[in-house]
């Protein structure tokens, strides 16, 4: 059993760049993590929806903003804003997209989505 798996962003597995976005994959065997940036103009109903064919975004998002803004809107109606330092967890059913002129730069720890976000 492996104690210690280390990856690293710069040197990505896998490397997703549907429009507008990139996902940096790192895979560490038992998980998998991912940056997600995302340029200004992004809105996922805009830029992933046509890759993955969904009416709203079902992927769980477990991660961290660490700079950029996002703002989220569930189904449901429920929204709220993502700033640099925030910590979240965003449940499937939603659209989201870049506030301002700075891409918005994520950490995503969920790995059934770091393996699944942004590809067909």
């Amino acid at each position: 059993m492996v104690a210690l798996t280390i990856g690293n962003f710069d040197s990505p597995d896998e490397v997703r760049s549907p429009n507008k976005t990139r996902v940096d994959v790192v895979d560490l065997g038992s998980a998998k993590a991912a940056r997600l940036t995302a340029e200004p103009g992004w809105r996922w109903s805009e830029c992933i929806k046509p890759v993955v064919g969904t009416d709203s975004c079902r992927a769980r998002h477990v991660g961290v903003v660490v700079s950029g803004r996002m703002h989220v809107v569930h189904d449901d109606g429920s929204e709220g804003d993502l700033a640099p330092g925030d910590v979240y967890v965003i449940e499937p059913g939603h659209d989201a997209w870049v506030v301002g002129d700075e891409a918005m730069v994520g950490y995503e720890f969920e790995s059934s989505t770091a393996e699944s976000f942004a590809s067909s």
